[in-house]
């Protein structure tokens, strides 16, 4: 890992135990927290989303600070699912009479528990500080004087702007419309579940197959796996577009500009995330070539036929 003047942070962080390690993760997120919360008490600024946003940001350059202290960006990683229930819980205190509770309870309740395993999936799974997200380490390598303005833009901010827009979708329904419930809050609490399950067995499917005997570049193909090559970021683009039908059924005005949160999530996953391990699997898996013929990309499908591909065989090929 590149040096950037703070060496004895680094070795330290280095040789720490994952149990220590992960009490200095938990001591970034109280810090971030903090701040978060002190910037919604004393900020000037009356519009609260707008309030929100920049608590969120004041978290956000408290973890970058986390970060660049002990030279790994990975402290970011569980950013994407703390947040969101701190948010939500923040404007359930904004909440103005006539909201339907159980609109708001059904919201909340999707919020925490996709936020909640998704946490507990990454604690689970993190090995320490002697680890770091792979796509950091190739931003490391490709712009090492640069890498620190990357991690920030687009490791730590860029994460934090479209997570905001995706919860800012939801915010009638937690905090400001009366509207009476209806059949769309049904199917927003559906889709939410429903893309938590997807997370939920697919993260458990691929732990059990990594942890598991296996051979050196096998992929893992039964279960969700067979069906779908990303059956996980299914579930979360799902998780996104439940919050947007919440605010839908909320107000459905605000949902004529806020479609435009899931629909940049989705966009995300699609064209950088999806080819982005693609184009890694490729290099690293002597089988995944077979994989993109035969799985389709992201929708459950039956596995085609070998030979029968649909289409060019490349990365993020569906």
């Amino acid at each position: 890992m590149s040096g950037h003047g703070s060496g004895s942070s680094v070795s330290k962080a280095t040789s720490m135990s994952r149990a220590q390690a992960l009490r200095l993760v938990i001591l970034s997120y109280v810090v971030a927290l903090a701040a978060g919360a002190a910037t919604l008490l004393l900020a000037p600024i009356e519009d609260p989303l707008v309030r929100t946003f920049a608590a969120d940001a004041v978290a956000t350059i408290v973890i970058f600070g986390f970060s660049f202290a002990y030279d790994n960006s990975s402290f970011y990683d569980a950013y994407w699912s703390v947040i969101p229930i701190a948010i939500v819980l923040y404007w359930m205190t904004l909440a103005v009479p006539g909201v339907p509770p159980l609109r708001l309870a059904a919201a909340g309740l999707v919020v925490l528990v996709w936020g909640a395993r998704l946490t507990w999936n990454w604690t689970r799974g993190w090995t320490g500080l002697d680890h770091e997200d792979w796509r950091y380490v190739g931003f490391r390598e490709l712009a090492p004087k640069l890498y620190w303005p990357i991690s920030f833009l687009g490791i730590h901010f860029f994460p934090t702007v479209i997570v905001f827009a995706g919860l800012a979708a939801l915010f009638p329904a937690i905090a400001t419309s009366t509207r009476p419930l209806g059949l769309v809050d049904g199917a927003a609490l559906a889709v939410g579940f429903a893309g938590i399950a997807f997370e939920w067995i697919a993260d458990d499917q691929l732990r059990a197959f990594t942890t598991g005997p296996k051979q050196p570049g096998e992929t893992l193909r039964t279960g969700l796996w067979r069906y779908s090559r990303h059956p996980n970021y299914l579930g979360e683009i799902l998780v996104w577009w439940s919050f947007f039908l919440f605010g839908m059924a909320a107000d459905p005005g605000w949902a004529k500009l806020a479609v435009l949160a899931p629909l940049a999530m989705t966009g995300m996953f699609l064209f950088v995330s999806i080819p982005l391990i693609e184009k890694r699997s490729l290099e690293r898996r002597r089988d995944y070539q077979r994989v993109i013929d035969e799985t389709s990309m992201l929708i459950p499908l039956p596995p085609r036929k070998p030979g029968l591909s649909r289409g060019p065989s490349r990365p993020g090929a569906a």
